[in-house]
């Protein structure tokens, strides 16, 4: 039974890391476009669901896959694909309440399960040079909502409600628990 986790984030590899149980990387190849107009909370958790089916794995084996996005004002923010559209996302954010979802398959055999865990989170008034200050260092380009708590952006977080760990891309806790209710062989190792 070997432990994959369907993702190249360089974070999620790192929160992975707390279990203490070796896992493999393989790269989900799959679309990732949300609909628009339809519920981010159910998008995000079919996202997660598409790649864990997506990787190459044996019936033994534990797939764990995730997809986080960023959501305010019923848009969801991705990641930016460019400073300028980092801008406008850190813009919206700015004085405002927004949710992370990260929806997350754990995929074990013929057991599946699929959740979505939300953190609110509020970000206190941003002026233009210090979102510009931000963009520079390029820390938004490979972040869900143009940010990352766990880094420069944990400025700008005044409150979060919720699970931290899922604002930085995998909700560790919760996937405990899941692993504990599919697989929990793999937690005795």
């Amino acid at each position: 039974m070997a432990l994959i986790l369907a993702s190249q984030s360089p974070r999620r590899r790192e929160l992975m890391g707390l279990f203490g149980i070796p896992f493999t990387v393989r790269v989900a190849d799959v679309d990732e476009t949300m609909e628009p107009g339809k519920d981010p909370y159910d998008q995000v958790a079919l996202v997660s669901r598409r790649k864990a089916f997506a990787v190459p794995r044996e019936k033994e084996d534990v797939v764990v896959a995730a997809d986080t996005v960023v959501v305010c004002d019923r848009q969801i923010l991705g990641k930016p694909e460019t400073e300028e559209r980092a801008y406008e996302m850190l813009r919206l954010l700015s004085g405002r309440d927004h949710q992370v979802m990260t929806g997350m398959t754990v995929l074990h055999g013929e057991q599946c399960r699929t959740v979505t865990e939300v953190t609110d989170i509020h970000f206190r008034e941003l002026s233009e040079k210090e979102i510009w200050k931000y963009i520079a260092t390029k820390e938004p380009m490979d972040k869900a909502g143009g940010y990352g708590i766990q880094g420069g952006a944990a400025l700008f977080a005044e409150r979060l409600v919720g699970d931290y760990y899922n604002v930085v891309g995998l909700p560790v806790c919760r996937l405990r628990q899941l692993l504990g209710e599919i697989a929990p062989e793999l937690l005795e190792r």
